[in-house]
């Protein structure tokens, strides 16, 4: 499945419901699904900046595609950290540099988070990015 497929998928998914409170249950649904992260990763190193919930980031590289974990200390945050995840995990990271992620605009993500947690969202996304550029260029030499 490419990435802008899963996007679709999660669009479709999202359609379903009207209603925001049903929309916000099924990102704490998807945040009670993933599982959780080892404490010993759970480091400033992997602390994402701009976030006001504490959210962490790892990320491995094998055989040339990117696998992300995640982990958030509120459950709205751990389900829209699951869901960016869900886009762009295992993937190589030039998909992830060139991907336009834009199930956050058709799902109306954005326009129903606080501000706070919309800076957070972007911090999470631009913390992505950062891991694939670095993999994008270690990979390259």
């Amino acid at each position: 499945m490419t990435i802008n497929e899963q996007q679709d998928e999660i669009i479709e998914e999202f359609s379903q419901f009207d209603d925001w409170m049903d929309r916000y249950q099924l990102l704490i649904d998807m945040g009670e699904e993933q599982a959780p992260l080892d404490e010993a990763d759970k480091t400033d190193a992997n602390l994402i900046d701009g976030c006001q919930s504490r959210v962490w980031i790892v990320c491995q590289e094998h055989e040339g595609r990117l696998h992300f974990k995640a982990e958030s200390d509120a459950l709205i945050v751990k389900g829209i950290v699951s869901l960016v995840l869900k886009v762009v995990n295992d993937r190589q990271p030039q998909e992830i540099l060139d991907a336009d992620l834009y199930f956050i605009r058709q799902i109306g993500l954005t326009e129903h988070l606080s501000p706070t947690r919309s800076n957070g969202l972007l911090a999470m996304i631009k913390q992505v990015r950062m891991y694939a550029l670095a993999f994008a260029t270690r990979l390259s030499r």
